[in-house]
């Protein structure tokens, strides 16, 4: 069985001197690029199963690599950048990346991110119709949400944002992709509205909703499902 391919775009050498056997060890085949150019053509030239990004590539800005690639490439981006502020985050994320680490960073942190993109894509491609979390079920195709078997009732845009937040399967969907998907690209700067319906949904999905541990934060940008 083959390894899955992880193509890592970054001009440092020492962070693929240091993330090579960290992934080898893991399970992964490390595939190095260290322009955004050589990184795209390498994504068309056989499409990895994930990509780590660096945004600050010697050629051209990252997020103009996420851009491109997404025009041919649908699987996971995990962008690796020095750049802190919660903007370039948004950014990155509502280009198409998946998740968004800070250098620097921990080896085990962005593991665990790379297994829940992973996890998301395999998801995907498979077309899961029902999710499960603990008691909860979330049938996709009957847009049916249970508890135990019971029905939970949820508003159609209460529903139609809890799907979202479940198809990202663990990344960070930003309050721009959500609201733009929820309610159309006129409301993007509604946030406050965002988290008020957020709260509501909470209220009736999650085991405490005092502190949540389906929906969570990521603040300043988004909301992430760990169901």
């Amino acid at each position: 069985m083959s390894k899955p391919r992880i193509l890592v775009i970054d001009d440092e050498p020492q962070i693929h001197r240091f993330l090579q056997p960290a992934l080898e060890a893991a399970g992964y085949e490390p595939i190095r690029a260290e322009t955004a150019a050589d990184g795209l053509k390498e994504i068309a030239r056989r499409a990895p199963d994930a990509v780590v990004l660096d945004l600050g590539l010697p050629d051209f800005d990252g997020k103009e690599a996420i851009a491109k690639a997404r025009a041919f490439y649908d699987g996971p981006i995990i962008v690796l950048s020095a750049r802190d502020k919660e903007t370039e985050k948004i950014d990155t994320l509502d280009l198409g990346a998946d998740d968004y680490v800070e250098k620097p960073f921990g080896v085990g942190e962005l593991l665990a991110r790379l297994r829940v993109a992973l996890r998301h894509t395999l998801r995907t491609r498979g077309a899961e119709p029902l999710v499960q979390a603990g008691d909860l079920t979330i049938d996709l195709v009957k847009r049916l949400v249970t508890r135990s078997g019971q029905p939970i009732r949820l508003s159609p845009k209460e529903y139609d944002l809890l799907a979202q937040l479940v198809e990202g399967g663990g990344k960070v969907v930003t309050h721009r992709q959500l609201l733009t998907a929820v309610w159309g690209p006129a409301h993007v700067e509604d946030v406050q509205y965002l988290r008020v319906f957020i709260a509501q949904l909470r209220q009736k999905v999650e085991p405490d909703a005092s502190a949540p541990s389906l929906i969570v934060t990521e603040p300043g940008v988004g909301y992430r499902w760990l169901g």
